[in-house]
């Protein structure tokens, strides 16, 4: 049973990252009036998560990545990281293979939270 069921993003200023996740990846953020901070629940085409406010400073830009990164697999990889970049993202590490699997690559947001992305491509090299 011990598979990831659930994400939560954190983030200084939520709704410029529900914007820009939106956007991208076209998730769904639905605020949670019931709890007692700032949160909001994702709805995605896999497993779900949330977004809260993030109770502490950013990670400051260099920063060693501090916590679990997420990959989301996408139909094309070139044009995913173009939205991403229009967004306001920028490349943590550029797209590069894993031969015969994927296209792999990593990005951040502008709150500097570091995540995936991957095209299953086995022609990858």
């Amino acid at each position: 049973m011990n598979t990831v069921g659930y994400f939560e993003i954190h983030s200084a200023q939520p709704e410029r990252e529900i914007a820009f996740y939106s956007a991208v990846f076209g998730w769904k953020f639905i605020k949670e009036e019931f709890v007692p901070i700032e949160y909001y629940r994702i709805e995605t085409n896999g497993i779900n998560g949330g977004l809260l406010k993030r109770q502490g400073q950013s990670p400051v830009l260099g920063s060693a990545v501090n916590a679990f990164t997420c990959s989301i697999q996408v139909e094309d990889f070139d044009a995913t990281s173009n939205l991403i970049l229009e967004n306001g993202g920028k490349v943590a590490l550029p797209k590069f293979a894993i031969p015969g699997r994927c296209w792999q690559g990593y990005f951040m947001d502008a709150d500097h939270n570091i995540f995936g992305i991957f095209e299953v491509n086995e022609h990858a090299i």
